[in-house]
């Protein structure tokens, strides 16, 4: 089936709803899946997703005639077609949502295609061979403006759509973060805005929190301070130690980052000023 799926944002307003409906019935377009969301701040948001088999129109003629129709409304809008997005892992030493989500991909279960892992260490070559991946070192000295300049090159030159942060634990630059804005996505462990920075389970410790949790956010020039797009957390006692808090950590940042990608590859998150409207 050829589908599209349009996410708007735009101010509440009578009639936005039946224009865009009107649209696809009139182009011989069929809705498949509507979702909107209206606030008290005056804003309307909207996924709406429909098939394009029988469209009057082109890919080309549809942006042309929704650009027509969206200035109307004074409407920001994304379409997206079909296709498959091509994802880049990025990670350090640590693995464990690097295999996560390869193990998902080898399932199905991810509505795009991860086609590199870039790491600044070696140790993800070995997963990368067993899931037959291509894999990429690039060393972060000194120089890591150098190393950016590698990696920026080696995503440009394979049309790569999302980079996913997958604990990489290297901080990316000012103008690495403008190129790949709503487009790069990171897992932080920590239930933000708690505990950011380094060692997070240290801070849980020493605090006696009752929860410990993960955050996956869009990557912003702020650290840590991104559109947040899913969370979760898990109950904890004072008998944890530093290392269980760690080990249960694990769990959570692999869960919450999975679903962090899996629901922009399935386009159903919105960034709005700083935060998300996630469709679900």
């Amino acid at each position: 089936m050829n589908t599209a799926t349009l996410l708007v944002s735009c101010g509440d307003r009578t009639g936005i709803v039946a224009a865009l409906s009107d649209f696809v019935f009139r182009h011989g377009g069929n809705i498949i899946d509507a979702d909107q969301h209206s606030e008290d701040s005056g804003h309307f948001f909207m996924r709406l997703r429909f098939e394009t088999s029988d469209f009057a129109l082109d890919w080309e003629g549809i942006q042309m005639a929704l650009a027509v129709l969206a200035r109307g409304f004074d409407m920001q809008w994304q379409l997206y077609g079909p296709s498959r997005p091509r994802v880049a892992l990025f990670c350090s030493k640590g693995l464990h949502c690097v295999y996560d989500l390869l193990m998902r991909q080898q399932m199905n279960e991810l509505a795009g295609d991860i086609v590199a892992v870039v790491s600044n260490h070696e140790n993800a070559r070995e997963a990368c061979e067993h899931f037959g991946l291509p894999f990429h070192h690039i060393p972060v000295g000194i120089d890591k403006g150098a190393a950016e300049a590698q990696q920026r090159a080696l995503l440009s030159e394979l049309n790569i759509d999302l980079v996913v942060l997958a604990r990489y634990m290297q901080v990316l630059s000012p103008a690495f973060v403008d190129e790949w804005s709503g487009r790069a996505i990171n897992i932080h462990h920590s239930f933000l805005p708690a505990f950011a920075g380094a060692k997070p389970y240290h801070q849980a410790k020493q605090r006696g929190v009752k929860v410990i949790g993960a955050t996956a956010h869009y990557v912003t020039a702020d650290l840590d301070q991104g559109p947040i797009i899913d969370q979760d957390v898990i109950r904890v006692t004072h008998r944890d130690e530093v290392s269980d808090l760690v080990r249960k950590g694990r769990d959570i940042e692999r869960q919450v980052l999975a679903h962090a990608v899996t629901l922009h590859l399935q386009r159903r998150v919105l960034v709005h000023a700083n935060r998300t409207i996630v469709f679900h």
